[in-house]
């Protein structure tokens, strides 16, 4: 039951992990579980989400791709979540929170990724995945209920990217380190794969850490273990932050800011702008649950919430004389 669970918790955890008995709580009082903890209940709430779901249809980093080889937001999810879960146990942080924060992190992705949350950021100044994420579970999820989460899961997710803070919680940053290890690990991967970079130009700081995906993902969560183990913070050596750092810049001098991709994302920001605008002069047509927002916050849920593969399709619906080469 939740108590014994709890027990174990405070036997196995560190001292500044995130111990569920002492939760700040849900923003709206509730009856709790009786056999899981706070965190393991939004665990779940968060996995039968509708946006948890979608994830499986949105891009990572290529759009429309023709293998079915390549990662997905649902893929990148679980991966990061693999990593997290197993960097949180060597560290005796709580494995359930970091599930947690992993699973929804990115339930506010825009369709087309990081190309579709730019597109929706010019037309709505402020847009951002990690905000949305939280605009998710707080108020659209279960008919516009939200899920109620617990402040240390939303403040998690929140704040797992960007610049306007870092997570209260060691979980959170570790999510938000275990980000970056799965995306640049299985973009290098993925770009291999899409013929974008060869294996033989990947630059030191990749070689640095192995010569394949597996060695580097293992050497990356082994150094950030070796250099927060019981300590109360997260960290990586000087040496593998920087070695990190410039395989972040690599990326995206050679894969995401790469004129094939800059090529499918000027079509994704033609996709959402065209929809912005018809919703705009057309906001009748809005599905029923979004028309108690403002018009132009409920045009923004409504796209954000599409899939690559339904807004691809809705928009030729909209405007068949367009030709897209996705």
């Amino acid at each position: 039951m939740k108590e014994e669970w709890q027990n174990l918790e405070d036997q196995w955890l560190a001292p500044w992990a995130a111990h569920s008995r002492n939760s700040k709580g849900r923003i709206r009082p509730e009856l709790e579980c009786s056999v899981r903890t706070c965190y393991q209940r939004d665990r779940d709430r968060i996995i039968h989400t509708k946006a948890f779901r979608r994830l499986m249809h949105k891009a990572q980093v290529f759009l429309h791709p023709q293998s079915e080889h390549f990662r997905t937001r649902l893929t990148h999810t679980l991966e990061l979540s693999q990593i997290a879960r197993t960097a949180a146990r060597a560290l005796h942080l709580n494995e359930d929170l970091t599930e947690a924060i992993a699973m929804g992190h990115d339930l506010g992705h825009a369709p087309f990724g990081h190309a579709g949350e730019r597109a929706l950021a010019e037309l709505c100044p402020g847009f951002a995945h990690n905000k949305h994420s939280l605009r998710i579970v707080d108020h659209l999820e279960k008919n516009n209920k939200g899920l109620n989460l617990s402040f240390e899961v939303r403040d998690g997710i929140l704040n797992h990217s960007g610049d306007q803070g870092v997570p209260h919680t060691l979980e959170g940053k570790l999510v938000r380190l275990c980000d970056r290890i799965a995306y640049l690990n299985h973009d290098i991967d993925d770009a291999i794969r899409a013929g974008l970079i060869q294996q033989q130009s990947l630059p030191p700081a990749a070689l640095f850490f192995g010569e394949s995906q597996s060695q580097r993902i293992n050497a990356m969560v082994l150094d950030l273990v070796e250099n927060s183990r019981n300590q109360p913070h997260i960290q990586m050596s000087s040496t593998a932050a920087d070695a990190l750092t410039n395989l972040r810049e690599f990326m995206f001098d050679t894969v995401y800011l790469n004129p094939q991709k800059l090529a499918e994302e000027r079509q994704a920001r033609r996709i959402i702008h065209n929809l912005y605008a018809y919703y705009l002069e057309n906001p009748h047509l809005l599905p029923p649950e979004h028309t108690q927002y403002p018009l132009q916050t409920a045009v923004v849920d409504y796209i954000a919430g599409m899939t690559d593969k339904f807004a691809i399709e809705h928009y030729l619906s909209l405007f068949p004389e367009d030709r897209l080469s996705f």
